[in-house]
């Protein structure tokens, strides 16, 4: 039987009920598949947005961030609290705990997952902040307002740093690295950042390693002893990948799915997607494994016309985007700044808008955009077209970015 005929005639099983996997469901019907889909979430509540439990979830704004999709009515077979364990493709089958999966197609959409720091398992008022039950197990302890300290200065640090800060907590904010966002941008892009935690009333401690987290306290490596009502650990994040192991799905050593430009794997019928996937890029001439939103929404739309379509393949290579919103600030970022060449900045960081622009071969490539939504609107296209640009005119904050080109 033919790979095309096969997929006219099988359903498909999503495991991961995020974004991602949701997403993957919908896509499908808006293609057209009208085969059986079933929908497998490890957790027990209804697919729910994750951008939300650091923001309004966590403040009691909001109960929870469910997506508005009528499942029932799209024919998708929702199965929550089963955890998948594990993978036989010769058999294609899925294990769970509720008993074998049998799959025709199968599309891997689990997620990541937060990485814990060494020792902190266990020891109370320490919190992770990835679902919906730890948003929940953290807002009455935020209406405490004690004495918090959070572990890690990136993104998410930087989020639950300024939810605390608005519920009334004292924050210090660790991190082992020298500067702010470490991972992600360069230093000269990330000082500014660093001085709005002292805007926002929260200290921030840099080149700070902690040694271990006790019940009330925090000791770092160098001796000091921070109060500590509550810790959120927010280090960074892995591909929720290890029930994979001895699968055949290849891992690459970030541990996410090595996809292809189409985001199959290489078992037949397999495909994986968000933020458990990283996929070859051609625009970027690198491998990227995107952990946001952004990529969440759009890879399923890829992946269900790859399924739709059958020998019709579309291949993925968007420009990636995320965004953050902290200490009252709007961030940003579209592209990617690896391998640039050019560093281009619009505007004072001292302002309250600016962004930075990252030519590669006299191309647009990045951009980082504080409070400047046009800038990323328009800098984004311009990454698409690849359309060499006249640098001085970018460093122009005068200028609009679209009337930038050559």
């Amino acid at each position: 039987m033919s790979e095309q005929t096969e997929q006219t005639q099988s359903g498909v099983v999503i495991v991961g009920a995020g974004m991602a996997g949701v997403q993957t469901a919908v896509a499908l019907r808006e293609q057209g598949w009208r085969r059986p889909i079933t929908l497998l979430g490890a957790e027990p509540h209804q697919p729910y947005d994750r951008p939300p439990l650091s923001k309004a979830v966590l403040l009691g704004k909001a109960e929870d961030s469910a997506f508005d999709v009528d499942f029932e009515g799209l024919d998708i077979v929702l199965r929550l609290g089963v955890e998948v364990t594990g993978l036989r493709p010769a058999e294609r089958e899925l294990d769970t705990e509720a008993g074998p999966v049998p799959y025709d197609l199968l599309v891997l959409a689990t997620g990541a997952e937060p990485l814990t720091l060494p020792g902190s398992e266990g020891v109370p008022g320490v919190h992770l902040l990835r679902t919906l039950d730890d948003a929940a197990r953290l807002r009455p302890v935020l209406a405490r307002t004690p004495a918090t300290v959070v572990v890690g200065a990136g993104w998410i640090g930087a989020e639950f740093a300024t939810a605390a800060r608005e519920a009334g907590c004292a924050v210090t904010v660790v991190e082992a690295a020298d500067r702010v966002l470490a991972g992600a941008l360069p230093a000269e892009v990330a000082a500014p950042m660093a001085h709005w935690y002292e805007e926002a009333g929260a200290a921030l401690l840099t080149g700070a390693k902690v040694s271990s987290v006790e019940s009330g306290r925090v000791l770092l490596a160098d001796g000091r002893e921070l109060p500590a009502g509550a810790v959120v650990v927010g280090i960074g994040a892995r591909p929720a990948t290890r029930w994979l192991a001895d699968s055949g799905v290849e891992l690459g050593p970030d541990g996410a799915v090595a996809a292809d430009e189409y985001l199959r794997t290489g078992l037949p019928g397999v495909y994986a997607v968000g933020d458990c996937a990283s996929f070859p890029s051609a625009r970027y001439g690198a491998r990227l494994l995107v952990h946001h939103w952004d990529n969440a929404l759009q890879g399923p739309r890829v992946v269900a016309a790859n399924i739709v379509a059958g020998r019709a393949l579309q291949v993925y290579d968007p420009v990636p985007y995320f965004w953050s919103e902290q200490f009252g600030r709007f961030v940003q970022y579209a592209g990617h700044h690896a391998d640039a060449d050019e560093l281009l900045w619009r505007g004072d960081p001292a302002e309250a808008g600016w962004s930075v622009c990252w030519l590669r071969g006299g191309a647009l490539a990045a951009v980082l955009a504080v409070g400047r939504p046009r800038d990323l609107a328009q800098g984004r296209k311009l990454i698409e077209t690849g359309a060499p640009v006249d640098p001085a005119k970018v460093a122009d904050p005068a200028v609009p970015l679209k009337s930038a080109l050559v």
